[in-house]
């Protein structure tokens, strides 16, 4: 066989697939996984090729960060070294009381964090991660989801209404990757090592799992009902599995309405932390199609999308500076007495 040549799924590999996803109720995910496509190796190979620049780009900017720092360091000793000792002890006092400035500031930002996640727990929006799909996953790929369940934590704990979030179904290597996670013992959330369809068996007629390949459009977010996001980074290995895994339990089902505001130029399918974003987004501003523009990175999208919110952005820029200088008229024009 040719280098360039690909070995395409063989009908027992379908199968075997197919089987793969009929046992998911029952609560067996048997292996092997299906042959990639060529498609779908040169999908991989991009992706692949992305997170190498993303970690050299990370390495980088640690590096510079790190020699900033240090710039920064020799410049605060030289300036004690340019001054008398009394300017000297006034610059140190000065700076003990703006660095207490910061650290009382952080303090209190933690404690509203603190309040607001607390709050979530009795009356926000409930959005479950399922983490039943570890054993479809690399280790590459399970670190890639760890970092994303971490990116939703935080965006979570800056909103001003956050979420109440559930990690489910987290066991073995995946409980192991959360754990080593900084202070992750200490976040204000929900975990359970059952799966959803146990751990809130008394809640399944209001679990709803987000699914772009589900039928139905998701329109409004009810606080009655817990949003479901695929803890799965598969790397289009395995579509079409959580629709399937919901199918099979009974579940209802939904999609973002990501069609009805712009047009993705690829799949629509979003990692973890981008699908809860949106749903953030969409509690604090009720509107979709911002949620969808603020949160899918450009890449994902198509130009005309992309062309389509910069003219609206600047129509809505020009729209508010002619407000403005409308406003400025009527305040200085006086009219003239006859």
């Amino acid at each position: 066989m040719e280098a360039n040549e690909v070995t395409l799924p063989t009908m027992e590999a379908n199968e075997n697939y197919q089987n793969a996803v009929e046992k998911i109720s029952d609560g067996g995910f048997p292996l092997p996984q299906p042959p990639l496509s060529k498609n779908a190796q040169k999908k991989l190979l991009k992706q692949q090729k992305y997170e190498a620049k993303k970690a050299e780009k990370k390495a980088l900017m640690k590096e510079q960060k790190k020699r900033e720092a240090e710039r920064k360091r020799k410049e605060w000793e030289e300036s004690l070294e340019s001054v008398t000792e009394e300017e000297r002890l006034k610059l140190i006092e000065s700076r003990k009381s703006l660095r207490k400035e910061r650290m009382d500031k952080r303090s209190e930002e933690k404690e509203m964090k603190k309040e607001r996640l607390t709050k979530a727990k009795e009356c926000g929006q409930n959005v479950v991660i399922d983490l039943e799909f570890p054993h479809l996953m690399s280790p590459t790929e399970i670190n890639s989801l760890v970092q994303q369940i971490m990116y939703c934590y935080a965006v979570n704990g800056r909103c001003t209404s956050p979420a109440h979030l559930w990690l489910i179904g987290y066991d073995g290597e995946m409980e192991k990757q959360l754990k080593r996670l900084p202070g992750f013992d200490k976040w204000i959330i929900e975990t359970e090592s059952k799966p959803y369809i146990e751990a809130l068996q008394d809640h399944k007629e209001n679990l709803v799992y987000l699914t772009a390949d589900s039928d139905n459009v998701l329109e409004e977010l009810d606080l009655k009902k817990f949003y479901i996001i695929g803890g799965l980074v598969d790397r289009n290995r395995w579509k079409g599995i959580t629709m399937k895994k919901a199918e099979a339990q009974g579940i209802q089902t939904a999609k973002l309405p990501i069609g009805n505001f712009m047009k993705m130029s690829s799949s629509q399918v979003l990692t973890v932390n981008q699908v809860l974003e949106i749903l953030l987004k969409f509690l604090e501003t009720r509107d979709w199609k911002t949620s969808f523009f603020q949160v899918i990175p450009q890449r994902k999208r198509c130009l005309d999308d992309i062309e389509e919110n910069v003219e609206d952005t600047a129509a809505e820029e020009n729209e508010e500076k002619d407000n403005q200088l409308t406003s400025k008229k009527n305040c200085v024009e006086v009219p003239c007495n006859s």
